[in-house]
This record gives C-alpha cells, structure tokens and sequence, in this order.
C-alpha cells in the first residue's frame, strides 16, 4: 500500500504530493519559459555570427552565459527553501547580465547587428524584471 506523502511549498504555495512529485514544477514558471526562448535565440544568433574563427572561445560562453538563465531557474525552483531558490535566481539573473555584455562586445565588433541586439534586449530587460518581481515574492 502506498503511503501519501503531502509537502507544502512555501515559496509558491505548491503542494507537492506522491503522485506529481516527479514533475517538472520549474516548467510552469513564465520567467523559464521566456528565458528558455531567449536561450534558443542566442544559440540561433551565434550559429551565424559574423567573426573569426579564433573567437570561438566567447562565442561558447555566450552560449554557456544564455543557457545558464532557464538552467539556474530551474535548479533554484528544484530546491527546498526559498533561501536556495532565491540564491539561484540571482545566479540567473548575473548570467543574464553576462549574456547582455558579451553582446554588447559583439556589438562593438559589428558581429551582430543592432537590429538583432535591440530585440535581445528588450527580452533580456523583461526577463530580469520577472526573476525580481519573482525573488521578491518569495523573499524570506
């Protein structure tokens, strides 16, 4: 016989029972879902950058910088205190600001158009109002 096991979440008053605990909860946040986008784009932007071949290496840490937002997000929601998830909600916050810097480097270089930039911004400017909005809400 199985036995129900019931937590309650305090961060997002989500209650976790034996039945939906092997879901993925991160998956209905709307700031993962727009950061999992963002990542796409990013990853779809470097695939035709315009630069030498020797700058490879910033071209994989865009990539990594991207990808680190919705991974952060979601490590921080698979956790247990609001401490924790706050703390990786920061994390994903900086990785954006990282993501946003090399941007702007490549700007600078004409390695992507202003076009391209300004749109990625826009996102990145939404995407951080939402993991504040969303760190402020679960503020211990």
């Amino acid at each position: 016989m199985a036995e129900n096991i019931m937590v309650v979440s305090k961060v997002e008053k989500t209650v976790v029972t034996n039945q939906n605990a092997g879901q993925m909860v991160y998956k209905d946040l709307q700031v993962w879902k727009k950061s999992i986008d963002f990542a796409n784009k990013i990853i779809d932007l470097s695939e035709k950058l315009n630069t030498p071949k020797n700058h490879y290496r910033l071209i994989e840490q865009l990539e990594a910088a991207a990808t680190s937002v919705p991974m952060n997000i979601a490590e921080g929601k698979g956790r247990f205190s609001k401490k924790e998830f706050s703390h990786f909600l920061v994390v994903a916050r900086g990785s954006l600001y990282e993501t946003m810097t090399l941007l702007e480097i490549f700007l600078l270089r004409n390695w992507v158009s202003s076009e391209d930039y300004s749109q990625l911004e826009a996102q990145a400017i939404e995407i951080a109002k939402m993991i504040n909005s969303l760190n402020n809400s679960i503020k211990i």
